[in-house]
């Protein structure tokens, strides 16, 4: 498994690149953006990428955050929450043991916000996986991943785009000019340039990551 923490400092390095010299992160990365899709708190997200780490957080208290977030952020049809008891008798739970569990640990970190210990199994794991189906479709870590990974996870998006973007540029004006200028010469030195063309474009390419 790739560390987290690796993972991300190289999405980043990639999408520094494509940005160019000059550009800034704050110009393609839109931080309550970042937050929605991953669930991690916006000063983490900044925290992250300007490259300190993420504070510890207890498993338990990210995973009920997490399913609080998505609550607020992954709305209903007619634009208002998911009910507890609609979220959890999709996988057979009552809506007191889902709702019970949010709010007793949202009341204990209130009274207490040092670290409690974790219960990443039992009940806790049913209904973690329970969430995320009801959410995402199928159980996919998304409530218990690591902040690093969550944030890497949510800059795929931006990075395609980016990717996109610098793909599409290659075939734009400047290849234009020189492949019309290219065109007024003798077959042979066409095929020349247009073979030093197809390499340039090679290059470009793994270096930018777009092969």
């Amino acid at each position: 498994m790739r560390d987290p923490r690796r993972a991300l400092a190289e999405t980043l390095s990639h999408i520094d690149a494509l940005l160019g010299e000059g550009a800034s992160r704050e110009d393609a990365l839109s931080l309550p953006e970042l937050s929605a899709e991953s669930g991690v708190p916006q000063d983490v997200i900044k925290a992250l990428l300007d490259g300190q780490e993420a504070p510890p957080e207890d498993i338990t208290d990210r995973i009920i955050r997490r399913i609080v977030h998505l609550r607020e952020t992954r709305l209903r049809a007619d634009g208002n929450r998911h009910s507890y008891e609609e979220i959890a008798s999709s996988f057979g739970a009552s809506r007191a043991s889902l709702s019970n569990l949010v709010n007793s640990r949202k009341k204990a970190a209130d009274l207490d916000p040092g670290p409690r210990p974790g219960r990443s199994g039992g009940p806790l794991a049913s209904t973690t996986a329970g969430v995320e189906r009801f959410f995402f479709g199928e159980p996919n870590g998304w409530l218990s991943a690591e902040p690093e990974s969550a944030v890497n996870d949510a800059l795929q998006a931006v990075l395609a785009k980016l990717r996109a973007a610098a793909r599409d540029e290659l075939y734009t004006a400047p290849r234009a000019v020189a492949l019309r200028t290219a065109a007024t010469l003798p077959d042979d030195k066409w095929q020349l340039v247009q073979g030093i063309i197809e390499t340039l474009e090679l290059q470009v390419r793994k270096e930018y990551g777009l092969e």
